[in-house]
């Protein structure tokens, strides 16, 4: 019946729903994983759809709640690995600071800077006579020359006698009263103004009788007058804004008024301690011997004592070092001054000669204390007739031969000038350093300037007209050296490494060596 038959179709249908869709039971699994729709069956009842199950989300981690981590944290085995960190970490601290502690203890200790002024900074320029320095001759024409004087990196201006002092002729003297040959009262501020803008004090000099011939303080019987004369004028001339004086002949003016000396020096050194404003005392005396000029620097109570003892007679090396030693170790070096020329003396270049003048340079501005220079040391300027030559300043216009052959040579002398001063400006060992003596002879010098861990220099001088080989040795000696500046470059040339203990220097040469602290 119809009945049966339909009983048997749906019977064969869901055997066939048991069996395989494809041929065999591996193929099977890879069509289930690969998610295909399979057929089956299909007469009269039509299609059945199997559907594949979808693969499982991805599990994601969430970490531990807060519970959780409670429970962990108070475990014994983290409770002890907290406490090991925790020790570690501080033993960690505390070694790094014991260590930070030692360093500091075993290193050793910076020396603490002198105590310095001014005019211990770097060189004092003479200008003793305003119509020989400048074309315009009088203080306008010094004032246009600031910027070349700044150049050479001076700390000071020495400038005059420009007051009225007719010579021999005390009862005529004007302290206070500029020559009309010099200038005026207003170009003098105007002077102040534009060496104080460039960095350069401005010290005048206050001397007397400066055009006499009976001495800078005229006679005995005159010099209670003028010293009693000069402390109101020093009142005047500090109150327009100069930064100390300078006056020739101490000895006998402190010899024979010595309350009204004492006057003097109060006067002008009050208020040196009280920082920017220091003015300075300088005083001048003609004496050479080293004994003398150190009992003199005591007893004048000067900050700086320009004296003679570098040009008494022929000296040689080895006199130079015993009046240096003496000198350096009788005083604080801060009241040393050294000086080979001046308004009396003349100029380097004709006291040494001109082949010498870079050596005497190099001395000067390597000596423990304050060199002093006269106007033109810096080009090899020498005197002719008279004491203050024309000074020379060179051009760009075009010279031929021999002319052009000297220009030269004062441009080298200058630039050698400035290099030391520039130096010695900045160079702790050279500002204020220790001055040890390396070698010593009738010929030859060599001296060490040492500052605590700066770098050291070293100083050679061969005043000989023959070369000469230095063998140096001393415990604060390395084996080698670095050249700085040389007056022979052909011998020694700038930055070349020296052997300390083989130092070859050509007649009349001199050289600035330079080496590292090493501890």
């Amino acid at each position: 019946s119809s009945s049966d038959v339909n009983t048997d179709l749906f019977r064969e249908n869901t055997e066939q729903e048991k069996q395989p869709m494809t041929g065999g039971g591996d193929r099977t699994e890879d069509a289930l994983s690969a998610g295909r729709e399979a057929v089956v069956g299909g007469e009269k009842n039509g299609s059945v759809k199997v559907k594949i199950p979808e693969e499982a989300e991805d599990v994601k981690f969430t970490g531990l709640n807060k519970e959780e981590l409670l429970r962990v944290a108070g475990t014994p085995g983290w409770v002890r690995t907290r406490w090991a960190l925790l020790v570690v970490f501080w033993l960690g601290w505390l070694g790094m600071l014991v260590g930070a502690v030692l360093i500091i203890l075993q290193a050793p200790r910076c020396r603490d800077l002198p105590p310095t002024n001014w005019w211990n900074d770097g060189p004092l320029y003479q200008i003793g006579n305003i119509h020989a320095f400048t074309d315009a001759q009088n203080l306008k024409g010094l004032q246009q020359k600031m910027e070349s004087l700044s150049q050479l990196k001076v700390k000071g201006l020495v400038v005059g006698p420009i007051h009225v002092a007719p010579p021999d002729e005390a009862m005529r003297l004007r302290f206070e009263e500029i020559s009309p040959e010099a200038g005026n009262l207003e170009q003098f501020k105007g002077l102040i103004q534009a060496a104080h803008r460039k960095g350069i004090s401005v010290v005048l000099d206050l001397t007397p009788n400066y055009q006499g011939s009976n001495g800078p303080w005229f006679s005995n019987i005159s010099v209670t007058n003028v010293a009693e004369r000069l402390k109101s004028a020093l009142v005047f001339w500090l109150n327009e804004g100069v930064d100390g004086v300078q006056l020739s002949g101490v000895e006998r003016v402190s010899s024979v008024v010595p309350s009204l000396w004492s006057d003097i020096r109060a006067i002008v050194q009050n208020g040196t301690d009280s920082g920017p404003n220091e003015r300075v005392l300088i005083g001048i005396t003609e004496r050479s011997v080293a004994e003398d000029v150190s009992s003199l620097l005591t007893s004048t109570g000067v900050d700086l004592l320009i004296s003679r003892v570098l040009r008494s007679g022929d000296m040689g090396s080895m006199e130079h070092a015993r009046v240096v030693q003496l000198l350096y170790s009788s005083h604080d070096q801060t009241k040393l001054a050294w000086s080979l020329g001046g308004r009396a003396e003349g100029h380097l270049a004709s006291l040494v000669g001109p082949a010498l003048v870079k050596m005497h340079q190099l001395l000067l501005l390597t000596l423990p204390g304050t060199p002093v220079f006269n106007y033109g040391d810096e080009i090899g300027l020498m005197d002719e007739s008279t004491k203050f030559p024309k000074m020379l300043w060179d051009s760009e216009e075009e010279l031929n031969g021999t002319l052009q052959e000297e220009r030269s040579e004062r441009l080298s002398c200058r630039s050698f000038f400035r290099s030391m001063s520039e130096l010695r400006g900045k160079e702790r060992s050279l500002l204020f350093g220790d001055f040890v003596l390396l070698y010593n002879s009738s010929s030859s010098l060599a001296y060490l300037r040492v500052w605590d861990q700066s770098e050291r220099y070293l100083a050679a001088f061969n005043w000989a007209e023959e070369a000469v080989v230095l063998e140096l040795s001393h415990a604060m000696l390395p084996r080698q050296a670095a050249v700085v500046l040389s007056t022979n470059s052909s011998i020694l040339p700038a930055d070349s490494r020296v052997d300390l203990t083989n130092l070859r220097l050509g007649p009349g040469q001199a050289a600035l060596l330079r080496f590292p602290y090493t501890g």
